[in-house]
């Protein structure tokens, strides 16, 4: 009996050795990325365009990194703080712990090189190869042409800099142990061209990271099967759960929705009187930024349709929105 207890602790020993060895090899061997690469891009005024377009239209990037109205209808822009970070994902969207987007104006990022940018955007590891959680969706940026990552950086750097520190991004256990196996080498992919209207729409559905909001998510995991179907579910500043809707061509989706039908969603919100939309507190909104995706040129919105035309169908009725219980 006494060997068998012998045994038996010995057992417990090496298992707990074990899952001890493994903790540390993920908090402090990983993740195993390669070093940013030496890079220097020319700020030309041609690169600042393109950047500027992506960074709020199409990749929108100034979406989560800067600060937003929710007293107005899909909470636009607040001037002023553009790219100041501080926009918190956490445990009441799903996530695994608290995650906060960081200052990308010159402020935060005169220290960091355009190699340790790109590779921030492109494998998600920041200046000192901490572990970025993909709410910053780089797995979709890691895929994007060079050339367009590029863009965005030589437009990153243009921006008015703006002093402020936003919080440090903490993980809940035993996320912050995972969050290291996380970051990938980017798989960059050449951006096709225009007349390639389904590859070309491929590459913005991937760009804009469309698949990340209009797929449920269950602790920061999209649930597979349920690709663009739907129901992530959204707890409103303006209070109220507002869910992503159905985007596949299925009778949920946009079976019934033509090309013009489309488009002309997204240019509705072009015109400065439906960026000025009040809200009241507990009325339907929407974390979707029509007024930044209203900028997106008519070709590239006809190319997503088309593309999210060809995605398999998947039926999800969503219920968009659900106010806040009211107490009497």
């Amino acid at each position: 009996m006494k060997k068998v207890l012998k045994f038996f602790g010995f057992f417990l020993l090496l298992v707990g050795l074990s899952i001890s060895g493994l903790l540390i090899y993920l908090k402090f061997f990983l993740p195993t990325i390669e070093k940013a690469p030496e890079m220097k891009i020319e700020l030309t005024q041609e690169r600042i365009a393109r950047g500027k377009y992506l960074a709020y239209h199409v990749a929108a990037c100034m979406d989560c990194h800067s600060e937003r109205d929710w007293t107005k209808f899909s909470g636009p822009l607040k001037n002023g703080t553009i790219g100041k970070g501080g926009e918190l994902f956490d445990q009441k969207f799903g996530f695994p712990g608290s995650f906060v987007s960081a200052n990308i104006t010159p402020f935060h990022l005169k220290d960091w090189t355009d190699g340790e940018i790109y590779r921030a955007i492109t494998c998600g590891v920041n200046k000192n190869g901490k572990a970025l959680f993909p709410v910053m969706p780089y797995q979709y940026y890691g895929k994007m042409d060079e050339e367009d990552i590029k863009s965005i950086i030589a437009y990153v750097r243009t921006i008015p800099e703006i002093s402020y520190q936003p919080s440090e991004s903490k993980a809940d256990f035993p996320m912050n142990f995972i969050i290291n196996t996380i970051p990938q080498k980017q798989k960059a992919e050449k951006k096709p061209s225009n007349s390639d209207t389904l590859a070309f729409g491929a590459y913005l559905v991937n760009a804009a990271g469309c698949a990340e909001c209009h797929t449920k998510q269950d602790k920061g995991q999209k649930l597979k099967g349920m690709e663009f179907a739907g129901g992530f579910d959204f707890v409103l500043p303006s209070g109220g759960t507002v869910r992503s809707p159905n985007i596949t061509p299925s009778s949920s989706g946009l079976a019934n929705w033509d090309r013009n039908k489309f488009v002309n969603r997204f240019k509705a919100y072009a015109d400065s009187s439906a960026q000025n939309i009040k809200i009241n507190q507990n009325e339907f909104n929407t974390v979707m930024p029509w007024t930044m995706y209203a900028g997106m040129t008519e070709e590239d919105l006809t190319a997503i349709f088309k593309y999210l035309q060809t995605i398999p169908a998947i039926e999800n009725k969503v219920v968009r929105f659900t106010p806040t219980a009211v107490n009497n």
